[in-house]
């Protein structure tokens, strides 16, 4: 997870962890535990955090490096 993209799309909203972890109806340790890396986000979590955040395609798989499908087919991955 690139943890700095959700850092600063939490800032720029005014949320802190405690606010994104009610959204996504889980403990505020257990989403700390994920934007360290140490535990994986749900499919659901995820879209709820690019919904909340508006996401364009890039951010949301940079965000969780996902590879993003570019053109007539074209891979782009994410984490480079």
């Amino acid at each position: 997870m690139e943890n700095r993209i959700l850092l600063s799309k939490m800032a720029l909203n005014g949320d802190n962890q405690q606010i994104l972890a009610d959204r996504l109806g889980i403990n505020r340790n257990t989403l700390s535990r994920k934007i360290k890396g140490n535990a994986d986000f749900t499919q659901r979590e995820m879209n709820i955090i690019r919904e909340s955040y508006n996401l364009t395609d890039v951010e949301f798989a940079k965000m969780f490096k996902k590879e993003i499908v570019i053109d007539e087919g074209e891979r782009s991955s994410a984490t480079t």
